[in-house]
């Protein structure tokens, strides 16, 4: 794996609540690979599959790009009388 392909996952990761178990696998396999350059096959297959489960669900309030922000009413621009054509 690569380290964009990481980083992707990574950033997909993040938009989810992970369990403590969830987050300290991330976070090992994270520094395994700060330091080494490399994953082993099984930690690359265990985190693609952990990003495939989480992206199944909803994305959790942490993230704000998906949530809904609520917006003030717009101001209405006033009408200008018309000229009327008979």
């Amino acid at each position: 794996m690569n380290k964009d392909r990481l980083e992707w996952i990574m950033s997909g990761l993040n938009q989810y609540q992970l369990t403590k178990t969830e987050d300290q696998f991330v976070k090992s396999a994270l520094g395994d690979f700060n330091q080494n350059h490399a994953l082993t096959d099984d930690r690359e297959e265990r985190l693609e599959t952990l990003y495939k489960e989480k992206s199944k669900l909803k994305p959790n309030k942490k993230s704000n790009y998906f949530s809904f922000r609520e917006s003030p009413p717009k101001k209405s621009k006033p009408r200008r009388p018309g000229t009327r054509m008979s």
